[in-house]
């Protein structure tokens, strides 16, 4: 669309997480080292919340990744699943055969089978759970119990929870306390400051092949900044209007004007906190 006009050779606000595209801010670069070091700690349970937009499935496809070659990985990202068929899912990720399983106990006996012969290769196993605020209470118990599965003196499975500040509030039910005890590391994702989503935006700008002078004007990403509330997703929602508010005007930089036609067009942005004289 405005690729070409603006010597971009792909869309650079695209809001399908690539982690090609991930941005060592402060917050999400914290959050990152610290999953690493607990993991290879052999940490239990661990923790990572963030509001709607911040970057937790980017964080998450990230991790996947840097976990590829020292651990076995098994990925949930719709975790909203009865207590069974979790097992079940847990299962098919990392390999085991349930097929022949008539009942829970026996695909938790063959799931913990394997998890021992894993733990032979010297690999630890991790478990990721996208969203996992949507897990039902049944299922969250279940998860502890999955992580009763140990020798006398290995864990063979650790588990980090991605979820929204609501799942804070599912763990805070008396009757999940004993899973709550048993996460011993937690981060939460903050919004990116105003030079960080200066830096955001140039960064992405860079990726999808763009290396002329700055593109959007210092006013522009002040404005991008405060609408947004320093919220990825609402940064790229932004961003992306804003190009094509000005690719439409025929103009070769994304000024202020742009940027405000563009906030007037986003409702989300309106809510993230008041623009006061800016509009």
């Amino acid at each position: 669309m405005y690729e070409s006009h603006f010597g971009l050779q792909e869309a650079p606000f695209a809001l399908t997480p690539n982690t090609r595209y991930f941005l060592r801010a402060p917050s999400h670069s914290e959050s990152l080292e610290l999953l690493l070091v607990a993991l290879r700690q052999k940490e239990g349970f661990i923790k990572v919340t963030g509001e709607v937009g911040t970057g937790k499935t980017l964080l998450c496809r990230l991790l996947l990744n840097e976990l590829d070659k020292e651990a076995h990985t098994a990925y949930i990202p719709n975790p909203g699943l009865p207590a069974d068929t979790l097992y079940e899912a847990v299962a098919e990720e990392l390999g085991v055969d349930v097929s022949q399983c008539a009942n829970v106990h026996q695909v938790l006996k063959a799931l913990n089978q394997w998890l021992i012969e894993l733990a032979m290769e010297q690999k630890p196993v991790v478990l990721v759970i996208d969203e996992a605020q949507a897990m039902p209470e049944e299922t969250i118990e279940a998860l502890r119990l999955l992580t009763n599965l140990e020798t006398e003196s290995t864990r063979l499975l650790q588990v980090v929870l991605f979820g929204q500040p609501e799942l804070d509030v599912a763990l805070g039910q008396d009757s999940l306390r004993q899973l709550r005890q048993r996460i011993t590391f937690q981060t939460r994702l903050r919004p990116l400051n105003r030079q960080s989503v200066s830096q955001y935006i140039r960064h992405r700008l860079t990726q999808a092949g763009y290396n002329g002078a700055d593109l959007f004007t210092p006013s522009a990403l002040r404005v991008i900044s405060k609408a947004s509330g320093g919220i990825p997703r609402l940064v790229n929602v932004l961003a992306h209007k804003a190009l094509l508010a000005a690719w439409g005007r025929g103009d070769q930089r994304v000024a202020r004007k742009h940027v405000l036609q563009a906030v007037r067009d986003t409702e989300s942005a309106r809510s993230v906190g008041a623009l006061g004289g800016w509009l």
